[in-house]
């Protein structure tokens, strides 16, 4: 069937905070194959993981097998095979709708392509006609970070480097990991993948062919030291000088000063050295790189220090030590609630008070209740997590059992705790005949309720309203206390 094909982007991203959805998306398609549905970074299979509806203007929306959390991010993007459907032969008839469903195509694929087109990497429109996006060789920007010349033509970069920390006999490296030397604290990148062995220092390793040296931290007290023992030099020649010519007295005076400058120079950049490298190796403490799970010690496999960060690879997300356990390093805006503003919390919210304070102080409370033109009999089921009040308006039809549960995929004991409880209201209307709660059951097993006055009842109330009120208690796995009460409104 044919639709008018709506200027729109073919490609919608959700967070998975709908569980199975439906998600909906506002361009057209003509099959329910014409779409892609991906979990994060997984393609879903139609049917298996997903089942497409489609509108009657063509536009539609997915809804998955398995919930998704907000956690999980839900991508839907046109995804129509570049194909003919249709061929057109001399002579043979031409129908308008074989037509429509050949241009509709086309401009599917046009729409596609222009979206993918949207997320590559592409020069501005006003840029110089003379500019080259051509990528260099694959062998020439192997391992390297994308650079641009001074030009603006893309070229190759520095090498991408991974930080390993300390240097370890037995670990195994990749090409361009960097490590540091515990015994002299130098900085070394690996040229070849290698599995360590040997001792530090890497410089007399017998794998030190293997690394390239990128930070020497010993060589600037080794200058400085070269200084002054050049300028000791000078200051003995020029005490030498000195038996033979007053002029040459002060230039031993003037290399003595000099040596003694080079000295303090020597002390200098020792020091300069020394808090460089406790800056860098605090630095290492607290920030341990990239890496997949929550790490046990820091980067040198001393204990975790509160305050250390972390990226986590596979969630992804920052995350902060807090001296007995990692948490996430900050919240999206979108999962911060504001007291100013209305708030819809799609998850159990737990308020704590104190031994000397409440859980929670607030004027009113509105309750959702369920209003149905439903007559009373049978099994009723009691969503307990759609409604607080469940009002019948048509009379009774016969007596009736009230089945209490989470919902129809969830059952009661699922959704509580040993030790909870929750109170819910049915109200059940009655004519001439008055039908009654005969049977109560919670996840679909009998439970006996305790009524009010110690005496179940055995009929209802004619031409009235009885408001059932029950307070469920869960006592343990799958056990369940009813205290049940009925009251007539006439």
């Amino acid at each position: 069937m044919a639709y008018p094909i709506s200027d729109v982007t073919r490609r919608v991203v959700y967070t998975g905070s709908a569980g199975v959805g439906p998600y909906s998306f506002s361009f057209e398609i003509l099959a329910n194959t014409d779409i892609a549905v991906y979990k994060d970074s997984t393609l879903l299979t139609l049917t298996t993981d997903y089942t497409v509806t489609i509108n009657s203007n063509g536009t539609g929306s997915v809804t998955l097998v398995v919930a998704a959390t907000i956690a999980n991010n839900i991508t839907l993007v046109g995804d129509r095979a570049i194909a003919r459907a249709t061929d057109f032969v001399t002579g043979g008839d031409l129908f308008a709708n074989s037509l429509n469903d050949e241009f509709d195509s086309l401009v599917i694929f046009s729409q596609q392509t222009d979206e993918k087109a949207e997320r590559g990497l592409k020069a501005p429109v006003t840029d110089p006609t003379d500019i080259n996006m051509v990528l260099p060789s694959k062998t020439s920007r192997a391992g390297k970070i994308l650079a641009f010349d001074s030009l603006g033509n893309p070229a190759v970069g520095e090498d991408i480097g991974n930080w390993r920390g300390s240097w370890a006999a037995g670990t195994s490296y990749s090409v361009r990991d960097l490590v540091k030397d515990a015994s002299n604290n130098n900085v070394y990148r690996a040229n070849t993948a290698h599995t360590s062995s040997g001792t530090t220092p890497i410089s007399s390793n017998a794998d030190v062919a293997k690394w390239d040296l990128v930070i020497d931290a010993v060589s600037p007290a080794s200058s400085a030291a070269a200084a002054a023992a050049s300028a000791s030099s000078a200051a003995t020649s020029a005490t030498s000088s000195a038996n033979s010519a007053t002029s040459a007295s002060t230039s031993a005076s003037t290399a003595s000063t000099a040596a003694s400058n080079a000295s303090s120079a020597q002390i200098a950049a020792e020091a300069a050295r020394d808090a460089t490298l406790a800056a860098y190796d605090s630095f290492d403490d607290r920030y341990l790189g990239a890496k997949s799970s929550d790490p046990s010690v820091d980067n040198d496999g001393n204990a975790l220090l509160a305050g250390a960060l972390y990226y986590n690879t596979t969630v992804p997300e920052m995350r902060l030590y807090t001296g007995s356990a990692w948490v996430a390093a900050y919240v999206s805006g979108a999962n911060v609630a504001y007291t100013n503003a209305a708030n819809t919390f799609t998850a159990l919210q737990t308020f704590a008070g104190s031994s000397s304070v409440a859980d929670m102080k607030t004027s009113n409370i509105l309750e959702v209740a369920t209003v149905s033109a439903t007559a009373a009999t049978g099994t009723i089921n009691y969503d307990v997590t759609t409604q607080s009040v469940l009002y019948y308006t048509t009379n009774a039809s016969g007596n009736f059992t009230v089945n209490f549960r989470g919902s129809s995929g969830t059952t009661l004991n699922t959704i509580m705790a040993t030790g909870e409880s929750l109170s819910v209201t049915f109200l059940v209307t009655n004519g001439a005949t008055a039908y009654y709660n005969s049977a109560v059951q919670v996840d679909g097993s009998s439970v006996t309720p305790k009524w009010q006055g110690g005496t179940a009842p055995t009929s209802g109330n004619a031409s009235s309203i009885d408001s059932y009120t029950y307070v469920i208690i869960k006592v343990g796995s799958a056990t369940f206390t009813v205290l049940a009460s009925v009251t007539k409104f006439a």
